[in-house]
């Protein structure tokens, strides 16, 4: 009796069966012919042939016995058969013996074109396809044998940068892959294969990483932070949908995740393809191994170097080194600035040595949203800006205001405006998301705070770009916040800011400032968002009288520009972002033109710099500071900070680090430094 083949279904009985089908012998023969097939399988497997592997995915151009006599030979001597496993699996039709059988006999009946069933029978389909359709077959091995090669030393060369995305950049030579080919050809087949699917892998994680650090250097100025920065990209999405809508937004997120898992995939695919070529002629790939470590050395040795860089590369060691380093350097920085953010020069000063100097005054903390120094000394955006602010320093001074005008660095940079908010006022440097919400959470007294705890007066927020809960407002000390919902404003957003500046001044006027029957005088801290990027559409000025809900913007919203048009446009986004600092600035000064008083004191600031594509690869981090007031001894108090006079601060005025702003404006004021220790 003749047994059928694990793998396929019973043949069916002698006098219905195909001629393939039936025996061409006795038992013995049948046996003798399964026994071949079975050790031509193994040694195409791999499994007994030490020596020599044969190909997994051979030249599609060998589909004739004369091609592929030469691979064939080494194969027979490795598995000890009498016929070569080639000419068993080709046959004079190109299809190994047994395998048509086995897909006859795994195909659905009366199904016209049922593909086969089993690892077996799919690999005789394909190799049935690919000896009918030859050229074809011999372009998609080109085809993805190029690609895998290009994906793999493209991501070995990738830059972190976008301004290094240079063709120069990929002309070097890469040491992990050579590395990686000499672990390749001393490997057993399933360990191979097994680590150049891990090697591919890991290969695209680290690109994503070099495409997460491009973006974050260019919004942020800084990279990605494995540990920290996972939160930020919920913040992104919000940002998108504010900015392009919502459907954008999750479209946006569904495809960043098709994309991260598609580079991961095809990275490893593409890696193992690799592999089993380099194995397919073990003496060639060994000799060429050897060549380029040889050559990767005497570059290294010898310091040669092409467009400025080093021959010899060693980009993705370096970046997960790095990393590595960036991950220790983030846990032990969260365990030392917890003590660090536990202690406070002023912490246990008592109320009535907090600001006496400024008792009766009406304070007002502003941030202008990325109101940096480029927007001051870039000559695409300073003459408008300088425009401005000299005209506005004029007016101001025709009002009876004087300025005086500085400089800090901000501890962020083209966003995170919270960041630069919380450093300013606490104190503390506060650069990365983890601290922040240490210090969030700790008892550190922040500058706004100092005004509650002095109990000489009342608090309040106003933050159009809050638009859920808020928490911070307990540490930053203020009694009551307005967020974006609670101005009565019922005019159109302008893309990410809910509402023009002017609207949110002239609300903070009728809701506070302009209160009657107040006790108290007021502490303010406001954030402006009209300077926001994209920087499009941007509002314009319109009479004061007639804000009313904000309506009155709808027609100027409608006429400005597209988020869309700009966002992506290096030259229209300075340009737009140069006329969002003067619309912001005007905003505020008109608004204490207006309605300041002689116990009106203004302290203005930006929170960081614009994003690299409008300040620049190389710009600082500097931001201008003013504080603007009628009664001279205010601005007195801070003569020996060598300011400069009026809103715009000079080029070689004082630069400080934002965290020192807090110390010095309650010490400026009268504050007595008590240090208390957590």
């Amino acid at each position: 009796m003749t047994t059928a083949h694990p793998e396929t279904e019973p043949a069916p009985p002698a006098d219905t069966a195909s001629p393939e089908a039936t025996p061409a012998a006795g038992a013995t023969e049948n046996s003798a012919s399964a026994e071949a097939t079975e050790t031509a399988e193994t040694a195409e497997a791999g499994e007994t042939a030490e020596a020599r592997e044969t190909p997994e995915a051979p030249d599609p151009a060998a589909t004739s016995e004369t091609s592929a006599a030469p691979e064939t030979a080494e194969a027979t001597r490795s598995a000890g058969a009498t016929e070569t496993p080639d000419a068993a699996e080709t046959g004079k039709a190109g299809v190994r013996p047994g395998a048509a059988e086995a897909a006859e006999a795994t195909e659905v009946p009366g199904v016209v074109g049922a593909r086969p069933r089993g690892v077996r029978a799919r690999v005789a389909h394909w190799r049935d396809w690919r000896s009918r359709h030859a050229r074809a077959a011999r372009v998609v091995w080109w085809t993805a044998t190029v690609a895998s090669a290009v994906l793999v030393l493209g991501a070995l060369l990738l830059p972190n940068r976008l301004f290094a995305l240079h063709t120069s950049q990929f002309l070097r030579l890469p040491g992990e892959a050579i590395i990686g080919a000499a672990l390749v050809l001393a490997l057993p087949r399933r360990p191979r294969v097994a680590l150049a699917a891990l090697a591919g892998t890991v290969l695209g994680a680290v690109t994503i990483l070099n495409v997460l650090d491009m973006q974050f250097v260019e919004y942020l100025g800084r990279d990605f932070n494995v540990v920290l920065d996972w939160t930020l990209l919920s913040d992104a999405q919000s940002y998108v949908a504010d900015t392009l809508g919502g459907v954008v937004a999750v479209a946006a997120s569904i495809g960043l995740a098709l994309l991260v898992v598609l580079v991961l995939f095809v990275m490893a695919a593409a890696t193992v393809r690799l592999s089993n070529l380099l194995v397919r002629d073990t003496r060639r790939a060994t000799r060429g191994t050897l060549i380029a470590g040889t050559a990767w050395i005497t570059c290294s040795v010898l310091g040669l170097q092409i467009a400025g860089g080093p021959i010899a590369s060693d980009r993705v060691a370096g970046t997960i080194a790095s990393e590595a380093g960036r991950v220790r350097d983030t846990l032990k920085d969260e365990a030392e600035f917890g003590k660090v953010a536990r202690s406070d020069t002023f912490g246990a000063t008592p109320a009535a040595q907090l600001l006496p100097d400024l008792r009766g005054k009406d304070v007002v903390f502003t941030f202008i949203e990325s109101y940096g120094r480029s927007a001051i000394e870039d000559a695409g955006m300073a003459p408008g800006v300088d425009e401005t602010l000299a005209t506005r320093t004029a007016a101001l001074a025709k009002a009876g205001f004087s300025a005086k005008s500085g400089w800090l660095t901000s501890a962020t940079y083209g966003g995170s405006s919270w960041l630069g908010h919380s450093t300013t006022l606490s104190g503390l440097w506060v650069d990365t998301q983890q601290r922040y919400r240490t210090v969030m959470a700790s008892d550190h007294l922040s500058l706004t705070k100092a005004f509650q705890k002095s109990g000489a007066w009342d608090t309040v927020g106003i933050m159009p770009g809050v638009q859920k809960g808020w928490p911070e407002a307990k540490f930053y000390g203020l009694d009551k916040v307005y967020n974006a919902f609670e101005m009565g404003y019922q005019g159109p957003k302008f893309s990410w800011s809910t509402m023009p500046d002017q609207y949110a001044l002239e609300a903070f006027q009728r809701l506070e400032h302009g209160r009657a029957g107040r006790d108290k005088p007021l502490m303010s801290e406001i954030i402006l968002t009209s300077s926001h990027q994209p920087w499009a559409p941007i509002p314009k000025m319109v009479g004061w009288d007639d804000l009313g809900d904000g309506s009155v913007f709808k027609g100027i919203e409608a006429a400005g520009q597209k988020a869309s048009d700009v966002i992506a446009d290096s030259a229209k986004s300075k340009a737009e972002y140069g006329k969002s600092i003067q619309y912001s600035v005007t905003a505020l000064t008109e608004w204490l033109e207006r309605y300041g008083t002689e116990d009106t004191v203004l302290v203005f600031l930006g929170d960081h710099q614009p994003i690299s594509r409008v300040s620049g690869n190389n710009a600082s981090r500097d931001v201008p500071v003013s504080i603007v007031a009628k009664d001279p001894k205010v601005l007195d108090k801070i003569s020996s900070w060598n300011w400069t006079d009026g809103l715009r601060p000079a080029h070689d005025a004082p630069v400080w680090k934002m965290s020192s702003f807090r110390d010095r404006f309650l010490t400026a004021y009268g504050s007595t430094a008590h240090p208390s220790k957590g």
